[in-house]
């Protein structure tokens, strides 16, 4: 016998992850070093959003994190104070609360679009309702109605006419009969004769 085909396949794929980080590394360093460039204050959210990764890859990735964290201790080493923002704690709950303001703007925007449609489906009701006033209502029942007893009748012919034809089937059957025993009659005493 031979072994699984899984060993490969797991090799294949823990092979596409590690370019996969890499990768994301490598948009994560490019992303720093542009941030630095334009002096603008290197954050989670920003390198993020830049870099096109997730907050939480930059958080639990070792590698992503020190260079984060790498460029925000050069950014306050060059004595640059809107850098200086206190301990870590500060700047963890200054990431989170950036986090939440992103969080809370989808949120809004979400809403905003579920309002949109919800007054949209509310006015399609209202323009259903308002073609129908009891006046029509009312006729429409009464039509209704009258189609029914129309159907009955149809209904009632119908039966009528199928008694009626089956009684013709049944006559013309007898008179076929009624011919032939005639026919018989005539070939009998114009041969006898």
């Amino acid at each position: 016998m031979s072994a699984p085909a899984s060993p490969p396949r797991t090799a294949a794929a823990l092979a596409a992850r590690e370019r996969r980080v890499k990768d994301m590394l490598q948009r994560i360093e490019a992303t720093v070093a542009d941030l630095r460039r334009r002096h603008t204050a290197v954050t989670f959210q920003a390198v993020a959003r830049k870099a096109g990764v997730s907050r939480t890859f930059l958080y639990e990735n070792p590698e992503a994190r020190n260079l984060i964290e790498t460029a925000r201790q050069r950014g306050k080493g060059a004595g640059r104070p809107e850098q200086h923002h206190g301990s870590e704690a500060e700047t963890a709950w200054r990431e989170r609360a950036l986090n939440a303001e992103d969080g809370l703007k989808t949120a809004h925007a979400e809403i905003r679009r579920q309002r949109s449609r919800m007054g949209q489906l509310l006015g399609q009701i209202r323009d259903l309702e308002a073609r129908w006033s009891d006046e029509s209502v009312t006729h429409l029942v009464e039509q209704n109605a009258q189609l029914k007893q129309r159907v009955q009748q149809l209904s009632q012919d119908q039966r009528q006419m199928e008694e009626r034809l089956q009684a013709a089937r049944t006559n013309n059957r007898f008179q076929d009969r009624r011919i032939a025993q005639l026919e018989a009659q005539l070939l009998a005493q114009s041969g006898g004769s």
